[in-house]
């Protein structure tokens, strides 16, 4: 089996729906609506897989923004927030494909969902100001 579809199994036994999928590219946009998770990107990139959840676009030059970001990745416990190139906050992670089980996937996109428990009335307030 390959590691898209493994990935993909994983995705739906965690009741992630899939909203859309490349194949070519190996690549997964799902959603868990219970959980708060909507156009989540599952890219496998041999030999990674990779997890980004765009947030919004920050303004440039908004350091103390910048400083509490920094701050919360220390709490996060798997993944951290990053910006894209256009600017736009994402959470991101990173997991070996090779010996990718169901816990080890379960486990970061958990910490996605308790991201948003804990923290998603900031990135909410936060997105408002940009």
């Amino acid at each position: 089996m390959s590691s898209f579809n493994k990935v993909k199994e994983y995705l739906l036994e965690l009741e992630y729906n899939v909203l859309s999928e490349d194949l070519k590219e190996e690549l997964l946009v799902v959603n868990k609506e219970d959980s708060g998770i909507s156009n989540l990107i599952i890219d496998c990139e041999e030999p990674i897989l990779i997890i980004e959840y765009p947030l919004f676009k920050i303004k440039k030059g908004n350091e103390a923004l910048y400083i509490e970001l920094l701050q919360k990745n220390r709490e996060i416990i798997h993944g951290a927030f990053a910006l894209a190139d256009d600017n736009t906050l994402i959470f991101r992670d990173t997991l070996q494909l090779e010996n990718l089980d169901l816990n080890e996937l379960d486990g970061s996109l958990e910490s996605l969902e308790l991201l948003l428990a804990e923290y998603g009335n900031r990135i909410i307030e936060i997105s408002k100001m940009q």
